[in-house]
């Protein structure tokens, strides 16, 4: 099957029709959507996020590869649903109030879903109570939770540590493991709100999600 040698590469290209097609195509060879997924699809999103790291690639190229492999999870998400694809935990996402960029966050929501995590993403600009009633709700069903805090300009980064006292205030925070993240900010500014964890791009935030469900 030499043209599904080409996936990942085809990712990273950022090629969205050729992607639908050799994904179409796979699947109608035999493939199955978790092997699409995490053989060719991932390592292709995960290169992606090492070219930007190393400065060969930039927001524009990025974004081409996260809509090529939203195309490709369009096509296999139901597959996998039906298919009693086990559930890698579940996520909630928010860039905060304030502050309406959400290409950071779009991205990691993104991969996430690939890396098998169930994402509810609560938007741009989200204040205080919108997290805490997403947190209640996602741990009255979940359990344990993820919650991923976004935001790129510094004054808005004050929201974060609002959110983590209304959780010690709501008695949810020990159900809750806090990730945070944008260009702002850093190990220092995360260790000093209490927050979880940070993540320097995309693919780090899956890892570190992965870990936080795992500690």
């Amino acid at each position: 099957m030499a043209e599904l040698g080409a996936l990942k590469q085809t990712v990273i290209d950022g090629d969205g029709k050729k992607v639908i097609e050799l994904v179409t195509a796979a699947l109608a060879d035999g493939s199955t959507p978790q092997s699409l997924l995490t053989d060719h699809l991932i390592p292709g999103m995960v290169e992606v996020g090492q070219l930007m790291q190393d400065g060969e690639y930039f927001i524009p190229e990025v974004l081409k590869s996260a809509k090529a492999m939203n195309g490709a999870l369009a096509i296999l998400e139901p597959l996998l649903a039906t298919g009693g694809r086990e559930s890698a935990g579940c996520v909630l996402m928010g860039t905060v109030d304030g502050d309406i960029h959400d290409i950071g966050k779009n991205l990691v929501c993104m991969l996430l879903k690939g890396g098998g995590f169930e994402v509810r993403d609560l938007g741009v600009s989200v204040p205080v109570q919108k997290f805490l009633e997403g947190v209640k709700l996602a741990v009255q069903e979940r359990g344990k939770i993820v919650l991923g805090m976004s935001g790129l300009i510094t004054p808005t980064l004050d929201g974060m540590p609002e959110v983590i006292k209304a959780l010690e205030e709501a008695g949810l925070r020990d159900r809750v493991k806090v990730m945070v993240g944008g260009a702002p900010v850093t190990q220092e500014f995360c260790d000093s709100i209490g927050a979880d964890g940070t993540a320097p791009d995309a693919p780090s935030a899956v890892a570190l999600a992965k870990s936080l469900l795992a500690a």
